[in-house]
């Protein structure tokens, strides 16, 4: 299975080479071909001068240069489409400050034997996060229960942004139209795959605050989520729909 680490970065030169060696090491000898795609959205400090020396050294290292920075949701479908006009079967996303382990990737990978989207999960059983602020906790608790209970969507961490997509879902929900960002994106993504048809499963990954570099989380993102999960949960249906005919469960009964 051809595997795409997706790491977003804007201005995190200080911890972009680590996590990449990291996924390197971890997925080494892996079965699936595991690959890391950077994409850097013009990093003042040089975070895309130091992907371009690892992806030198690097077989398995890319590296996709955007001219500005246009946030989180806009990086991310950038690197779907990248990995879907070059073969990828699967699409993982996962930050670039050390806050999510490279070595929970494998069992991410594993969850997608009986899945079409696996989140890393903090809010499961097993999971957790270390080092943050009471403040921070309690938005980001507070942010996915009010996803939960306006749109129906059955997740206890749909702001996580440690997850794998299977390439069908990514086909099947029509990029183009996502327009969100930050907490909004990531909640965006798990709901229409919801919606689709498409079997979610969280698994519990221990997040842990940034040592260096500078969060982007501000208020314009938390203030977009809010108001676009609102919209969302207003004009959409709160449940499942049927499995959906490229769900990994029903291909696997043929």
């Amino acid at each position: 299975m051809r595997v795409l680490v997706i790491i977003p970065t804007y201005n995190e030169a200080l911890t972009m080479p680590g996590v990449v060696r990291r996924v390197l090491d971890t997925t080494r000898g892996s079965d699936h071909e595991v690959e890391v795609l950077v994409v850097d959205d013009a990093s003042p400090d040089g975070t895309g001068d130091l992907a371009d020396e690892l992806a030198a050294t690097h077989a398995r290292v890319h590296v996709l240069h955007r001219p500005v920075k246009d946030g989180l949701g806009p990086a991310y479908r950038a690197g779907f489409a990248w990995a879907m006009q070059r073969g990828f079967e699967v699409c993982c996303g996962m930050d670039a400050d050390e806050s999510h382990d490279p070595a929970d990737l494998p069992r991410l990978l594993w969850a997608l034997g009986g899945a079409d989207l696996v989140i890393g999960s903090r809010y499961v059983p097993g999971g957790g996060v270390r080092d943050w602020p009471w403040y921070r906790l309690a938005l980001s608790q507070g942010g996915n229960r009010y996803a939960k209970s306006v749109t129906g969507l059955p997740v206890a961490d749909a702001t996580s942004g440690y997850r794998a997509f299977r390439v069908e879902v990514l086909q099947a929900l029509n990029l183009a139209t996502v327009h969100s960002d930050g907490y909004g994106f990531q909640v965006e993504m798990a709901l229409r795959t919801w919606r689709l048809g498409f079997r979610i499963v969280e698994v519990p990954i221990i997040f842990v605050e940034r040592t260096a570099g500078a969060s982007k989380i501000n208020r314009a993102i938390v203030f977009e989520a809010l108001w676009r999960v609102l919209r969302w949960g207003l004009h959409g249906p709160r449940r499942a729909g049927p499995l959906n005919p490229a769900s990994v469960l029903l291909v696997d009964r043929h």
